[in-house]
């Protein structure tokens, strides 16, 4: 069959048969991945495009890498499934790889006992506030209305934004507004300012809430899909001042921002603060076999000694997942991936970004680290007024047709290609950004 007649196969089985998360089924259009390598996917025809969406900002390690692919498919030959209730040597290889991470980020102020695998970051979400209600008795879970924590039960009634509305089936949660100084909700000026004043939001909801009442404080340690939201700071460091006081857990939601994402291995290391429970997913292992988890303290996890967990998942710690796994960290490890990352985000993407803005009155703000960006999109500077749902149709469009796969949400194009990415390839997808935003600015004159 020609290669362009596979594409459109794949578009007409797609059509007819599968059903698509957040969106209405009748006007889909997709574009047909066929394979991919690094930072570059391609359709059947050969059509390349640099991926600079990440996916769903998870391939952190890139697309196809060896020592990866080479890791399932040994494991696949060897052991390709087992249940959770036995002891496996490649899941406890891959718990205490990132046991090791973990414990590193705190820099000696933490210590992480045990990991708690899922099949992804919601269930990570779910059973980390699971954990915290049964260790502390209490009941209620605090988090901010800027935030995505996933889509089961109590992790989207967690998440902020407009995807809880239809879904709050999940008792005991309670929203707050976290820092944005762009979009203060504070009268902030300063970074300084924002950090303080949400802080004193967030004591008073605390306060307003009964501290007695709380189990756990559930954040993004550098929000994504609500807009790569960096905490100013103290930000941080002063959550875990409160939840000191008020005897709450702690848990950081690392899915999306950790192993590599900001130039660290977890994003919480670049903030004087050490949770209770994290949680992750995505990064781990570029999501080439579906996993999450729950990298539980000392503390947490003698909770459960002399106590059963009342959770569970089939595919808990699954061989091939663990896998890769421990395929992924040990690649990043030796070959310099995080430290890439970091590099690119401060050597080119950041300044590459700040001269788009420089050239570009769309853009309101630039923000990130590492390989974790946002574009916010205004049509108005001084007022900020946000970019409606057509611009960013269009440039999404212009992005595509120039050979760059973007990442879109609400009024911003993410700027999130794999912690892999190479100087070169981050300088033609900053061409292709500003070639994309100059046509669109054109239209709109």
């Amino acid at each position: 069959m020609p290669t362009e007649d596979l594409d459109a196969l794949a578009k007409e089985l797609d059509r007819e048969h599968v059903f698509h998360s957040w969106s209405a089924q009748a006007g889909l259009d997709l574009p047909v991945i066929a394979g991919g390598s690094g930072t570059t996917v391609w359709d059947h025809a050969g059509n390349r495009m640099l991926d600079f969406a990440s996916q769903l900002v998870n391939i952190n390690i890139g697309h196809q890498h060896p020592a990866v692919v080479k890791a399932i498919q040994e494991q696949a030959a060897t052991l390709a499934t087992i249940g959770p209730a036995t002891a496996n040597l490649t899941r406890g290889q891959a718990a205490q790889r990132i046991l090791s991470k973990a414990s590193a980020s705190s820099n000696g102020s933490g210590e992480f006992a045990k990991v708690f695998f899922t099949n992804g970051g919601a269930d990570a979400n779910e059973n980390a506030i699971r954990m915290a209600r049964l260790h502390t008795g209490r009941d209620t879970v605090l988090s901010t209305y800027r935030s995505y924590h996933g889509n089961t039960g109590a992790a989207i009634v967690a998440t902020g934004d407009w995807r809880r509305m239809p879904n709050q089936y999940a008792r005991g949660h309670a929203h707050f507004f976290g820092p944005y100084l762009y979009r203060s909700e504070f009268w902030a000026s300063t970074p300084e300012e924002e950090s303080e004043r949400a802080l004193r939001h967030l004591e008073r909801v605390i306060q307003s809430e009964g501290p007695a009442t709380i189990a756990a404080i559930l954040l993004e340690t550098v929000p994504g899909t609500a807009g790569i939201l960096v905490p100013p700071p103290g930000y941080l460091a002063g959550v875990r001042a409160l939840c000191d006081r008020y005897g709450i857990v702690l848990i950081l939601d690392e899915v999306m921002c950790g192993f590599g994402r900001t130039g660290r291995w977890f994003a919480f290391e670049g903030h004087d603060v050490v949770p209770d429970l994290i949680t992750f997913a995505k990064g781990v292992n570029s999501g080439y076999v579906p996993v999450g988890g729950v990298i539980i303290s000392d503390a947490i996890s003698a909770t459960y000694d002399d106590r059963v967990f009342p959770g569970g998942l089939t595919y808990s710690g699954h061989p091939l997942a663990a896998a890769s796994i421990i395929a992924s960290i040990d690649a990043m490890e030796s070959e310099g991936i995080v430290d890439n990352a970091r590099r690119i985000g401060a050597d080119v993407l950041g300044p590459g970004l700040a001269e788009l803005a420089d050239k570009h009155p769309i853009i309101g703000e630039v923000r990130g680290e590492g390989v974790f960006w946002a574009l916010e999109l205004v049509s108005d500077r001084e007022t900020r007024e946000p970019v409606g749902a057509d611009v960013i149709g269009r440039l999404k469009k212009e992005l595509t047709s120039r050979g760059l796969l973007p990442f879109a949400a609400d009024n911003r194009i993410h700027v999130v290609p794999p912690c892999v990415v190479t100087d070169e390839e981050a300088a033609r997808a900053l061409s292709i950004y500003h070639e994309a935003l100059t046509s669109v600015e054109a239209d709109a004159v």
